[in-house]
C-alpha cells in the first residue's frame, strides 16, 4: 500500500473557490469580494459550481502531496496527467543499490509466485551492482586521466554509471515522488484513477488523495470520484459492473 501524505494546500481553499465565483456573478470589488462569505454562503456557492458545470473558479486552489512506497510503474501512470507538476527520486543521481520493489498482492498472494519474483529482484540487484562497479572503475580512470583528483573522479564517475545501470532496473523498483495539482485537475484525476478498472496501485494512491482532500475541502470535493458517482459509466462494454456498489463506497469515504 502506498504512503501519500498531504504537504500543502491552499489556506482557506474552499473560500477562495467562492470568492473567485462571486467575482463572476457580482459586481464586487477585489476588496471586497470576500466580506459576506459565511461558511454556509461558501458552501453554497461551491455547490452552485458543482451543478451548473463551472469548473474554472475551482483551479484557482492548489493541493501538494507526498507519494510514497510506489512502484515505478505506478509513477509513470501518475505523471500521464499532465496538468500537474512533478518532484521525483532520480536514479541519476541516487544509487539504486539494495533498491526497495513493491510486490504486486496477486503475486504476494501465491508464495511460490512471490518466491519467484523475489529471486528475480535479487538477481537485477546483483546486475545492478556489478554493472555499476565496472562502470564507475572505468569511468574513474578517465576522469583520472583528464586530470581530475580522485575524489571529484569518483564522484563524477559514480554518477555516470548511475545512468547508464540503472537501465537494469524494473518497474517494480520503489519510487517517491511530490505532486501538485489544482482542484480541476485533481477532480479529473479522481474519475480516471478512482475507478475499478484503473491498476490497483494507481487507484489506492487517488483514493488515499481523495480521502485526504476532503478533510480540508469537503463540499468542494463534494461529488468527487469515479466517473460514476456523480453520472454513468463511461467504460461501454468494459465496466465492472458495480456502479451500486462503487456509489455506497464513496458514500462512506465522504461520511454520507
Amino acid at each position: 500500500m502506498a504512503k501519500v501524505t498531504l504537504l500543502a494546500h491552499t489556506p482557506n481553499p474552499e473560500a477562495t473557490v467562492a470568492a473567485a465565483a462571486k467575482l463572476c456573478y457580482s459586481p464586487s470589488t477585489i476588496e471586497s469580494i470576500q466580506e459576506g462569505l459565511t461558511p454556509e454562503k461558501t458552501a453554497a456557492f461551491v455547490e452552485m459550481l458543482s451543478e451548473i458545470g463551472h469548473e474554472s473558479p475551482i483551479e484557482h486552489v492548489s493541493f501538494t502531496f507526498g507519494v510514497e512506497e510506489i512502484s515505478r510503474a505506478c509513477s509513470h501512470q501518475l505523471v500521464r496527467h499532465r496538468l500537474a507538476s512533478y518532484s521525483q527520486k532520480s536514479q541519476r543521481y541516487v544509487s539504486e543499490d539494495s533498491f526497495e520493489y513493491i510486490i504486486p498482492p496477486e503475486v504476494e498472494a501465491i508464495p511460490e509466485a512471490k518466491a519467484e519474483f523475489i529471486r528475480q529482484m535479487e538477481a537485477i540487484d546483483a546486475g545492478y551492482k556489478n554493472l555499476a562497479e565496472i562502470l564507475t572503475k572505468k569511468h574513474t580512470e578517465s576522469f583520472l586521466a583528464a586530470g581530475l583528483d580522485e575524489k571529484e573522479a569518483v564522484k563524477k564517475a559514480k554518477k555516470k554509471a548511475f545512468e547508464d545501470a540503472r537501465f537494469l532496473l524494473p518497474n517494480a523498483c520503489e519510487t517517491k515522488i511530490v505532486v501538485t495539482m489544482n482542484a480541476r485537475s485533481l477532480m479529473n484525476f479522481f474519475r480516471h484513477r478512482c475507478c475499478n478498472r484503473a491498476q490497483w496501485e494507481i487507484k489506492d494512491v487517488a483514493d488515499q488523495m481523495l480521502a485526504l482532500v476532503l478533510e480540508v475541502a469537503p463540499n468542494l470535493f463534494k461529488n468527487a470520484g469515479p466517473s460514476c458517482v456523480s453520472g454513468g459509466c463511461p467504460e461501454g462494454g468494459m465496466t465492472c459492473g458495480r456502479i451500486k456498489e462503487v456509489r455506497e463506497e464513496y458514500k462512506k469515504l465522504k461520511g454520507n
